[in-house]
């Protein structure tokens, strides 16, 4: 099977395409034939080695978040998917490796594809549809009549969670280049603030919500824009310790991330706000109930480019460089 490996952690390093085994099937995995990938920032970071402390990948590993693909074989214990079925996935932690040929993971992480999208299409949407889903749905609540700050809108995570907010009937507000201004608007933003030229904190106030993923200075402003109770939910940075604990982290990781959060959770109760830290998990059922919002109309999925597997490690490179507008994609069959 050819893979994209990562032989050893290193920053900017490249990926080794190589032949790796082939994936063993346990008895609640699907094997998966992979029609198609995407790269996300997550990708750079597991290879630069950022996330060993929680995600202890042992090099060699294969990188790789997301998966549009066919089953081709399945465990005897699975119910839910029979040989021949397309679907989506984002693999759970320790399980990830989509820079592959093909991939055995657990059916509960995988959903049927969307019918509307072609396979880049449908690769684009698991890790980021899932982030935003987690975000707004799940730990937000969003509903009608909230105003929701969205960061980055025009990246892999803002433009789903633009338009997944938007469903929920809220007011967005989002920062963008003035060159992605359009992009946002048709995506559903209400309030587009050009984040070369303008202050978000000077233009936003009152916010129900904000969905972090910028820096740490970002993230002390951001708290400012709230109202009283708001909430913030970061997917960039600091963990905190109910990350830790959720997680069952030991003792000393418990203590590094209170650490590394206590500015933020200060500030947040200084102003009677809520901090939160999202690291978002493998779910197929949310992917089912994702899918059904694609199919509906609801979401599009907003895909820049597509490389072909051959030149996964240049699609890396690309998403390194910030400049993506929506998902990056890999065919690989």
């Amino acid at each position: 099977m050819k893979a994209f490996i990562v032989e050893k952690y290193k920053k900017n390093g490249a990926l080794g395409r190589a032949d790796a085994a082939e994936p063993v099937v346990g008895v609640n995995d699907v094997l998966i034939e992979i029609k198609a990938t995407a790269v996300n920032l997550l990708d750079s970071k597991v290879r630069d080695g950022e996330f060993k402390l929680i995600l202890p990948y042992k090099p060699p590993f294969i990188l790789g978040h997301d998966l549009a693909g066919t089953v081709l074989a399945v465990g005897r214990g699975v119910r839910g998917f029979k040989v021949g079925d397309e679907v989506y996935a984002r693999p759970r932690d320790h399980r990830v490796g989509t820079f592959a040929e093909r991939i055995a993971t657990h059916e509960s992480d995988v959903a049927l594809k969307p019918k509307n999208l072609n396979w880049t299409e449908a690769a684009s949407i698991p890790l980021v549809g899932l982030t935003a889903w987690q975000a707004l749905v799940e730990l937000g609540r969003v509903r009608k009549g909230h105003k929701v700050f969205i960061q980055a809108g025009s990246g892999g995570v803002g433009t789903f969670a633009i338009q997944l907010a938007k469903h929920l009937g809220a007011t967005v507000a989002t920062t963008t280049s003035a060159k992605n201004a359009e992009l946002v608007k048709s995506l559903g933003a209400d309030v587009v603030i050009d984040y070369k030229t303008q202050d978000f904190e000077s233009v936003l106030s009152g916010y129900d919500l904000v969905l972090h993923s910028q820096d740490q200075k970002t993230l002390e402003k951001s708290l400012r824009v709230l109202r009283p109770g708001g909430h913030l939910i970061s997917i960039s940075g600091p963990p905190d310790p109910a990350f830790a604990k959720a997680q069952g982290l030991n003792g000393f990781l418990k203590l590094v991330f209170t650490l590394l959060s206590r500015g933020a959770r200060k500030t947040a109760r200084k102003l009677g706000v809520r901090y939160d830290f999202l690291f978002m998990r493998a779910d197929g059922r949310q992917l089912a109930e994702i899918a059904a919002l694609i199919e509906s109309g609801v979401i599009k999925p907003v895909v820049d480019k597509v490389f072909p597997f051959e030149q996964t490690g240049n699609a890396l490179a690309y998403v390194e460089t910030g400049r993506a507008r929506g998902k990056v994609v890999i065919e690989v069959q």
